[in-house]
């Protein structure tokens, strides 16, 4: 997967980690990056300018550190708002700007925020027009991800795509779904394809990617440039560099050694830590925990045990030695689709949390 240009900016590859409210943090794009990405995009900082010092926006947008490309996703309902969000961001740091039009979250919606501007065309356009004139005299691109459209009576993606084109936006990701679809059923991909028709600039396709091979079907039915990947990645952020090294040679990697995997999760609990301090850090800890080890020999036990524990030299321990435990088991993690089995066949072989 060749580089990419947005602007003034290159990606490295053309596989990208979707922005994702309570996951993608900086030590989350920090190990995606690691492990393949060619971009991550933060999770949605408010366009509130009240809100800009409160500890949560502060954490969102703390990119200390971090490689690559700083890109943040900035969420709001009004046009000058947002324009000042973005130079906010630009001024700390960001060297390119995702407008969300796609977050389906009722929370998101109910303002009118997230895919809710999708309904509201003029509104979308102007706020489009106003963070690009914001970012354009400084030389950073402007990116939107949306959907498919509010409703299956109201796909609106094609004729909003063309639009923001016009309006500077420099690259789209589309997810295959209707913010009334939420993430249930399965993604469609012909919308993304008619997108992709209809604009010049790259066009990036989201929605079930879950493995390799399906994002080597994915690419053939949208003819997009780039693929962003997002629950996929959750426990499992060695996806990327599977997906890039499939797309690039046909082969499939091997799945990870459980020894990588424990070093990766060791130390993205180290980095997730110093980002969050003790006592909310173990807490939200707890769920990257759970989808490491979803479906491993022993990882219900492991999650039951980690919803217990309040110290993070404690919570590090447990993880520490349930992998080495697991290490006696099995060399490698089960392939996606074999993990349930692999537990099964373990479970009364002594992998216990």
């Amino acid at each position: 997967m060749n580089s990419l240009s947005i602007g003034s900016v290159v990606l490295p590859n053309r596989v990208f980690a979707a922005p994702m409210a309570g996951v993608t943090d900086r030590p989350f794009r920090r190990l995606c990056r690691e492990l393949g990405a060619g971009h991550a995009v933060s999770e949605m900082v408010t366009s509130r300018k009240d809100l800009w010092d409160s500890l949560k926006t502060s954490r969102r947008a703390n990119h200390e550190g971090e490689p690559g490309t700083i890109a943040v996703q900035i969420a709001g309902t009004d046009a000058a708002m947002m324009a000042e969000a973005a130079a906010y961001n630009i001024e700390r740091g960001a060297q390119l700007i995702d407008i969300n039009m796609g977050c389906p979250a009722k929370k998101v919606c109910n303002k009118w925020a997230g895919s809710a501007l999708m309904q509201d065309e003029p509104l979308a356009l102007a706020i489009a027009e106003a963070v690009v004139a914001v970012c354009a005299p400084r030389g950073v691109p402007v990116t939107l991800k949306m959907r498919t459209g509010w409703s299956e009576a109201h796909k609106n993606a094609v004729p909003l795509a063309r639009r923001f084109e016009r309006a500077g936006i420099q690259m789209l990701t589309v997810h295959g779904r209707t913010r009334e679809l939420g993430y249930r059923g399965e993604a469609e991909y012909a919308t993304i394809a008619a997108v992709k028709q209809a604009v010049a600039i790259p066009v990036v396709a989201n929605g079930d990617i879950t493995s390799p091979r399906k994002a080597r079907a994915v690419l053939a039915a949208t003819g997009a440039d780039a693929l962003m990947i997002g629950r996929a990645a959750q426990g499992r952020p060695w996806i990327f560099r599977e997906v890039a090294h499939f797309l690039d040679t046909g082969e499939e990697l091997a799945p990870p050694l459980v020894a990588e995997v424990r070093r990766l999760l060791l130390a993205h609990l180290h980095d997730h830590y110093s980002l969050y301090g003790e006592a909310t850090g173990v807490r939200s800890a707890r769920k990257h925990i759970a989808w490491y080890v979803h479906e491993l020999p022993g990882g219900d036990a492991l999650r039951r045990h980690i919803n217990q524990i309040d110290e993070s030299r404690v919570q590090w321990r447990a993880v520490n030695d349930y992998f080495q435990r697991l290490e006696q088991q099995m060399e490698r993690l089960p392939r996606v689709g074999e993990a349930s089995a692999a537990a099964e066949r373990a479970s009364t072989e002594g992998v216990h949390a």
